[in-house]
């Protein structure tokens, strides 16, 4: 193997210190020499002990079972690593053994405090260390007239006069006349001057060869942690008021979208509602007028304008009346009447109910019922509302003379469970959900809106679901709709 790459693997072990030190302050001195240790020694066992062990230095039997015959230690398929070039793999072990030790040795064993400055010193070098607060716990040895001869032998002795009166009239002072404090502020300020003639790392150095800086004091560290617990407490309350306001911006965005929902669905209101009421007076007012104004007209012509007013009569007590229990139900105040029922017995009584709609439309029903069915508690009114509902819609998407409807009543673990089928059009997936909102109806966007209010699924889920059940629909585009009900047993 090429013992340029051996050496390139051995340099790397000083990658992870060496970038710990530039970006991170938690890193110490032992554990810095810790894991220079740890990744030298991984090194040299996953990459010079078998050099030499190839080269008849070492036994060969410690590459191929491992030493004291332990497979997992094999220097070329550590802990069971196979598969990849010995560069790599002694790469892999040699960086998780140096890392884990650096980061694991610097977090055990606490820094001093001459390491801590040292590190925001050197971590923190691109900010304004002469700034307040900044540089404000900096303690050293320096005085006016050795910064000015340093920054006259780079910039000439005008240029570094113009610089230190600059730096006075500043402070309020007038060069030479007054003379000024070598503190933290006048050695960054010359530090700048000389980064920018020779560069920032040659000015730190020229800088260092005439200033000696000193340690800190027990009080000024304490002064220094003070600080910097109360930007930590600060720091979390910003974080938790920020954290509280992404909440609340997320409430009022939620709100601010339920209030279009809510402003959407009242135009839906009063466009579905002002049309389904329009409809039907429409047509009394039409063939009332019709009866009125002639007298004479045929009695079978008369009977069948009086049906249509009849039925168009029904049509808006049906509104009205889901209207009033739309009502009553979101505001709590519908009234159940509880009592044990015989599902068998509510099908049957739907169906005869619906019979002359059936035999109109010439729509056969199928209906499968076991002999013996276990009760289930409600309110036998609005459960035989839920069956007309789910029926009328059967009937109403079936095609007639073709049209056929299945209601199977089946048990279940704990409820019994009614489906309704039907072969009509069906139900995209899409509009699933949809349709068991207020005032929702799903039909063909090339044909006419279907007849009804869009109220009764809606109503019909609120029924099943205050007595413990659940409705749902299973359909799909051209293979009809089947809406099931479940309802608990007693």
């Amino acid at each position: 193997m090429s013992i340029g790459l051996i050496s390139f693997a051995a340099v790397a072990q000083f990658a992870p210190v060496v970038l710990g030190g530039i970006f991170w302050k938690g890193g110490t001195r032992r554990g810095a020499m810790a894991a220079l240790i740890a990744g030298f020694v991984v090194w040299f066992y996953t990459l010079l002990l078998p050099a030499l062990a190839r080269s008849g230095w070492l036994p060969i039997s410690l590459l191929e079972h491992g030493p004291f015959g332990i497979e997992l230690l094999k220097p070329l398929q550590l802990f069971g690593l196979a598969g990849l070039d010995q560069i790599t793999h002694a790469m892999i072990w040699s960086m998780i053994a140096n890392i884990g030790t650096y980061v694991a040795v610097s977090l055990l064993a606490s820094a001093s405090a001459d390491e801590h400055r040292q590190a925001s010193l050197f971590v923190d070098v691109f900010k304004q260390s002469g700034e307040a607060g900044g540089a404000r716990f900096w303690r050293g040895t320096a005085s006016a007239p050795e910064l000015y001869n340093v920054l006259a032998r780079f910039l000439g002795a005008a240029g570094a006069e113009e610089s230190f009166r600059q730096y006075a009239a500043a402070k309020g002072l007038q060069w030479p006349r007054d003379r000024l404090e070598a503190d933290a502020a006048l050695v960054h300020y010359v530090e700048v001057q000389l980064g920018g003639a020779i560069g920032s790392a040659s000015a730190r150095v020229m800088i260092a060869s005439v200033v000696k800086e000193e340690a800190l004091t027990l009080d000024e560290v304490r002064e220094i942690l003070d600080e910097a617990s109360q930007v930590v407490v600060y720091s979390h309350r910003l974080e938790q008021k920020s954290h509280e306001l992404e909440a609340a911006t997320a409430e009022l965005r939620e709100a601010n979208e339920r209030l279009k929902e809510l402003d959407r669905l009242k135009d839906d209101f009063v466009s579905t509602v002002s049309h389904e009421l329009r409809t039907p007076l429409t047509s009394i007012r039409a063939f009332s007028q019709i009866l009125l104004e002639e007298p004479e007209l045929e009695l079978e012509q008369r009977k069948k304008f009086l049906g249509i007013i009849t039925k168009e009569t029904e049509r808006l007590t049906r509104l009205i009346n889901q209207m009033l229990d739309l009502s009553k139900l979101e505001s709590g105040r519908a009234e159940w009447q509880d009592a044990r029922l015989d599902m068998r017995e509510v099908i049957a009584e739907t169906v005869t109910g619906m019979s002359q709609v059936f035999g109109e439309r010439d729509i056969k029903v199928e209906v499968s019922v076991p002999d013996r069915v276990a009760p289930v508690r409600g309110d036998v009114d609005r459960i035989i509302q839920v069956m007309l509902n789910l029926l009328s819609n059967a009937a109403k998407f079936c095609d007639a003379g073709r049209g056929r409807i299945e209601i199977a009543l089946s048990e279940q673990v704990g409820a019994l469970r009614v489906d309704v089928r039907d072969n009509g059009p069906g139900i995209d997936p899409s509009d699933q959900k949809e349709i068991f909102d207020k005032f929702r109806q799903v039909g063909d966007t090339l044909t006419a809106k279907p007849h009804g209010s869009g109220l009764g699924l809606h109503i019909s889920r609120q029924i099943v679901e205050h007595f413990g059940g659940r409705l749902w629909v299973e359909s799909r585009r051209g293979a009809g709709a089947c809406f099931s009900f479940t309802l608990p047993h007693e």
